[in-house]
């Protein structure tokens, strides 16, 4: 069994360590209608894995794309093509649009979670949360996370791994766009540092 079969059983055996908020009403993307990839199973979605795809845009090959409607990350690639994986997007009232540039990579990322959330969960859910989870299966950042900042300012918003694959298709997240642990892995060594993201 090599390490990305391992960590795929891992991440599908785990249950997040922080469980994400309930929605009124749960709302996915129907990942069935022409997304095909290389995942043996379905996650809840119906999602099978990132894809190659035909894609139009004037951003230049590398830029980061995300479709919140779609559900969709795309990774720009040069002759009108993309890389598209399946997100996990912010729920309502928590989702964040507009361009920004990555600043900051990092493997097995700590989790510090902003006081707002920490203030907002324990009010709200009598949830505690720490003010910092470090990497590893557990943490909800999991494998890998690149860091948003529009100019020298953190956003706050990271695109990141999860341990919860039933995310993957559904607009529960604080903000943050979630992939697979091996999808975000696989990104992960595609962007550079300071690649434009667009998220719309």
């Amino acid at each position: 069994m090599n390490r990305r079969q391992i960590l795929l059983g891992a991440a599908a055996l785990m249950v997040p360590a922080v469980p994400a908020l309930a929605e009124t009403r749960q709302v996915r993307y129907n990942f069935n209608q022409g997304v095909g990839g290389a995942l043996k199973k379905k996650t809840k979605s119906g999602y099978r894995g990132k894809k190659t795809v035909s894609y139009s845009t004037t951003e230049a090959p590398g830029t980061i794309v995300v479709n919140t409607r779609q559900r969709a990350l795309y990774f720009v690639l040069n002759n009108g093509r993309a890389i598209r994986y399946g997100v996990g997007v912010g729920r309502q009232g928590f989702s964040w649009k507009g361009a920004a540039h990555i600043r900051r990579k990092a493997k097995w990322p700590a989790w510090y979670p902003p006081e707002e959330m920490r203030k907002r969960e324990l009010r709200e859910n009598g949830r505690r949360l720490p003010e910092m989870m470090p990497g590893g299966i557990k943490n909800p950042l999991g494998a890998r996370a690149l860091y948003l900042f529009q100019g020298q300012k953190d956003t706050l918003y990271r695109i990141h791994g999860t341990n919860d694959p039933s995310s993957i298709g559904y607009a529960q997240s604080s903000g943050c766009i979630r992939l697979l642990n091996n999808e975000i892995i696989d990104l992960f060594r595609r962007v550079n540092i300071g690649a434009k993201v667009v998220v719309v």
